[in-house]
């Protein structure tokens, strides 16, 4: 059973949340939160295996939720991007994916899903968002180094920052999907990173990929 808290100002988003979780035989709902605050203290009480988390909340925001529910359980933004230049902040804070507030039913079952599977949920107009973002704000320094990542790991990082899947990842090097996804094994590894998300934001915090490159 996939425990899931739901954490949003809006009571009716809240509830309809709630009936739709509820309504499937491997997941339930453990919990809801109407601030930041009240989402970090009951996903540390709880240990939710995923949060729905919205971004702007009361008290406290949810990437302030986010960075301090940390390792409890995995946190899934769902927002109108209206937003768009917290998703970078909410990749760094922790959170595994993003989805649209209007994001189909059975879309958001499903990346609620793959959220708990440990899989990170970054479709491609994501990753473009996130390079918008880049584009506009200044460049970061370097936090951290790229130090053991052969010249083929870069490659694959690279691409995934790109918003690249395994397989046109596995297309553009000409490579197996299966090698492709011992690459990404061993960059999760070698990065300390726990998911896609966070090998995107080290692609772009340690210089190897750019907004304008």
């Amino acid at each position: 059973m996939i425990r899931v808290l739901v954490a949003d100002d809006q009571a009716l988003l809240r509830g309809s949340f709630k009936v739709l979780v509820d309504s499937e035989p491997d997941l339930t709902v453990v919990g809801e939160a109407a601030t930041g605050a009240e989402a970090v203290s009951i996903a540390l009480e709880e240990r939710p295996d995923v949060v729905l988390m919205d971004v702007r909340m009361p008290v406290m925001d949810g990437i302030e939720a986010t960075r301090l529910i940390g390792d409890a359980s995995r946190v899934l933004i769902v927002t109108m991007f209206d937003l768009d230049a917290y998703v970078y902040d909410a990749l760094r804070a922790g959170a595994s994916g993003f989805l649209l507030k209007d994001t189909p039913p059975a879309d958001l079952l499903a990346a609620i899903r793959v959220v708990a599977a440990g899989e990170a949920l970054l479709a491609p107009k994501v990753t473009r968002r996130l390079i918008e973002e880049f584009a506009r704000t200044p460049v970061l320094p370097p936090v951290r180094g790229l130090d053991g990542v052969t010249e083929r790991e870069c490659e694959v990082l690279a691409l995934i920052a790109r918003g690249l899947s395994n397989t046109e990842i596995a297309a553009h090097l000409q490579l197996s999907l299966a090698t492709i996804k011992t690459h990404i094994s061993r960059l999760l590894a070698k990065l300390d990173a726990r998911d896609r998300a966070q090998l995107v934001i080290a692609a772009y915090e340690s210089g190897l990929v750019s907004a304008t490159r």
